[in-house]
């Protein structure tokens, strides 16, 4: 048997050996799936398969890096770094950089992050002139995305007719004309966005056969982590690339998948048996994560989602402690909480900063944990918070660099175009994005013939030598590497200098960024091997750029620096702690009240639960408050009803806080409307038979609810219809006068006092009221 055989389990071991034809591994949390998959990789190259032919796709540069490293490890040879492994996005890169030149594109396009995407929105929407507060950026490239995901593109978008109604019903119906405007605008500009990286690749597969030909026969084996995370243009990809030789290995979790925002459908997942004949699956169900009581309520959590695939996790790890459920009486009391609980875990059980994290549902809930944590001096690390790339100087910095690898980036362009002051106004930056606009030419092609466009004598000598300065920068990519062109860019260009004589805070802050900035080139440069860089040893600015433009939050970060991690669930999915806080449990939160107005949607909340309980080791706290404030006003809240799906026998009783529960809540190529859409569906959860935490948490400090029959002729009332002073009956709440009214029209609340349960506010989206009088 081979060395590297040794220690996997007989599952494990299978899924390694399966080597031919299409292969599902459903890989529990903390099944080993990233062993899996390296010692895969490793056994085929045994085998004799060439590392040229295997394509190994994730979602994060850190999973491929240590994948790469762990497949070098095992072969104990430098054939590793001949694999394609590398997230999706930075792997398509990679071929697009070759082949971009089919599609009319530069082959040193430029990548556009979010921020440089809505900026273009925000542009093609003034010109189109339409009113940006009504049409916002954000939500309007969100739209494109989505859109791009589903792989809709402009002309299809714009005749599809269930699109164009949800737009108008949305009051935004120039969202096609935007979308179109927009993907013109980046094609003359030289750039993409993320989405465009598996758009574009999709139809370059699509409208060249022999470029399809070429890498079906290249890639002979396709891996895939996190299948359940994929979404439409990824899938079909995949199929592309894979139909020749159908050696398809997905590895995926449906209980973790929790991107549906992104674009992402669990349906890749659940179909994936009927794509190809005789699909073998193979399931991993042993956890080496987390102790059995941590597995049991995981367990019992996903057995409520109808949608999903049967498994069942178990351990040899110990029992461990039981989960501990908190109630406080507000948000900031959680905050406190949560700080002193964590003092107490490092000085009784000896644990480090670097094991406790703090999960939450949305980015704002860290506040109070900030504050808390402050307090007691316990470092912390927040992921999701601005990231180093985003910083003003570091865009503006790199912006210089993106105009000298691609002149056309007009985005790049109008940041530094008179970035140090040079004479080059806002007047005549309009101008110039006019003329080209009218011209049909790129802004870089106005300034180089800057003499035609009627510009005044100062500031035509200013374009002159600015054009000058950036085609001397440009000279040098053929034969300098990507740190002697930043340096000396910002040597000429009086950028570093300018920052360095900034003495303020500020200042020196910024300055010290920028030369933060200039070791991490640096550091690129002399790395003996770039990993998604392009080919190997690509040293050049442009390899630079692609590098770090596909750099996720994760990947900036230090996981070895010794401090509290706080991070939303989404960001926590492939991470285990020792300790975890899971805060805000609250119904309306945790599920979230946006999400739960389908089944679907109401079983992604509960996947997300699932995987923020299966990030913990050993110690597990759940805790929810009382009252927060949310949008100005302090709100009552009901425990999750999540809570209530966790059997009483794993939860520790001293740890017990108020609350009753309420147990009642609320083909992939189809058309471009249904490829943009997650279907609909019922999302009432059943009652539990079984006596769940609710009995447990009864009787405490909050006043036990009265239960109310509704009446026989119960018909929910149109809400819109709902006036002050007016009696109403509630399903479980009972009857009452509604004394206030407010909130937003999409968002309306009613404060009710009830007969028989006092005063209570009620969110009209989700509540089922009829009006009596």
């Amino acid at each position: 048997m081979h060395d590297y055989l040794k220690g996997l389990n007989d599952r494990q071991r299978e899924a390694v050996l399966t080597t031919e034809g299409p292969l599902m591994i459903v890989a529990g949390a903390g099944s080993g799936k990233t062993k899996v998959l390296t010692t895969r990789i490793a056994h085929l190259m045994a085998q004799g398969v060439d590392a040229f032919n295997i394509l190994a796709l994730t979602f994060t540069n850190k999973a491929a890096a240590e994948m790469k490293e762990r497949i070098g490890h095992i072969l104990g040879n430098r054939e590793s770094r001949n694999l394609y492994i590398g997230t999706f996005h930075s792997v398509f890169a990679r071929i697009m950089r070759a082949e971009a030149h089919r599609i009319g594109y530069p082959n040193a396009f430029t990548i556009y992050d979010t921020d440089d995407a809505k900026s273009v929105v925000k542009a093609v929407t003034n010109e189109l002139n339409l009113d940006v507060q009504h049409y916002k950026p954000n939500a309007v490239y969100n739209r494109i995305s989505s859109a791009k995901n589903s792989l809709v593109g402009p002309k299809e978008y714009m005749t599809d007719y269930y699109l164009q109604q949800e737009d108008m019903r949305a009051n935004r119906p120039m969202i096609g004309h935007i979308y179109d405007a927009y993907s013109k605008r980046c094609f003359k500009n030289g750039a993409m966005d993320f989405d465009d990286l598996l758009f574009k690749m999709y139809e370059l597969l699509k409208h060249f056969p022999e470029v399809l030909h070429k890498y079906q026969h290249k890639f002979k084996y396709i891996l895939i982590d996190e299948y359940q995370d994929t979404n439409p243009a990824q899938y079909e990809i995949i199929k592309l690339l894979g139909a020749v030789h159908e050696n398809v290995c997905v590895v995926g979790d449906d209980a973790q998948s929790i991107y549906s925002f992104r674009g992402a459908t669990i349906q890749n997942i659940l179909q994936f048996q009927k794509d190809y004949d005789e699909v073998k699956v193979i399931k991993l169900e042993q956890n080496y994560r987390s102790t059995q009581n941590i597995l049991s309520i995981a367990n019992e959590i996903i057995k409520n989602n109808k949608g999903q695939i049967p498994k069942t996790l178990f351990t040899e790890n110990a029992t461990g402690e039981k989960i501990k459920l908190v109630r406080t009486m507000t948000d900031n009391d959680e905050g406190k909480f949560v700080a002193d609980a964590i003092q107490e875990q490092k000085l009784r059980y000896h644990h480090n900063n670097k094991d406790v994290a703090i999960l939450y549902r949305t980015n704002a809930q860290s506040r109070s944990f900030e504050e808390s944590l402050r307090r007691m001096n316990i470092p912390y690390t927040i992921y999701g918070g601005i990231s180093f790339y985003q910083r003003k100087e570091i865009k503006d910095y790199i912006a210089y660099l993106r105009i000298i690898v691609n002149p056309k980036d007009e985005e790049a362009l109008k940041r530094i175009i008179n970035y140090p002051v040079r004479g080059i106004g806002k007047t005549s930056v309009d101008r110039a994005i006019l003329a080209a606009n009218e011209n049909n030419i790129s802004m870089w092609q106005v300034l180089e013939n800057a003499q035609m466009f009627g510009f005044k004598a100062g500031t035509l000598t200013a374009i002159e030598e600015f054009v000058l300065m950036i085609r001397s920068f440009h000279s040098m990519l053929p034969t300098k590497n990507a740190y002697d062109i930043a340096f000396h860019v910002g040597k000429q260009t009086a950028f570093v200098k300018e920052l360095f004589n900034d003495k303020s805070t500020e200042g020196v802050q910024r300055y010290e960024n920028v030369q933060e900035l200039l070791n991490s080139i640096k550091e690129f440069t002399e790395t003996p091997m770039s990993e998604e860089s392009g080919e190997v040893g690509d040293k050049s600015l442009a390899g630079y750029l692609q590098q770090i433009t596909l750099l996720t939050d994760a990947d900036q970060k230090d996981p070895d620096a010794d401090t509290v991690k706080l991070m939303t669930i989404h960001a926590a999915k492939g991470l285990e702690f020792p300790v975890v806080f899971v805060g805000g449990l609250e119904e309306g939160l945790f599920p979230n009240a946006m999400s739960i107005n389908t089944r679907e949607e109401l079983e992604e909340e509960r996947r997300l639960f699932y995987v923020s309980v299966t990030r913990a080791k050993g110690t597990l706290y759940l805790s929810y408050a009382n009252t927060r404030y949310k949008f100005g006003n302090l709100q009552q809240n009901d425990p999750s009803r999540f809570i209530d799906e966790i059997p009483m026998e794993f939860i520790d009783k001293s740890f017990a806080g108020g609350g009753v529960k309420n147990h009642s809540g609320q083909g992939m190529m189809g058309s471009a409307f249904e490829r943009m859409q997650r279907g609909f569906g019922s999302a009432k959860t059943e009652p539990k038979e079984k006596t769940f935490v609710s009995t447990l948490l009864s009787g405490n400090n909050k006043p036990k609810e009265v239960a109310h029959v509704p009446s026989p002729n119960f018909v929910p009332s149109d809400i819109t219809k709902l006036e002050q002073g007016m009696r109403v009956e509630h399903q479980k709440f009972g009857f009452g006068e509604v004394l206030k009214l407010e909130g937003s029209s999409h968002n309306p609340v009613a404060t009710i006092k009830f007969d028989e349960n006092g005063e209570k506010k009620i969110m009209l989206n989700y509540a089922k009221l009829m009006i009596v009088t």
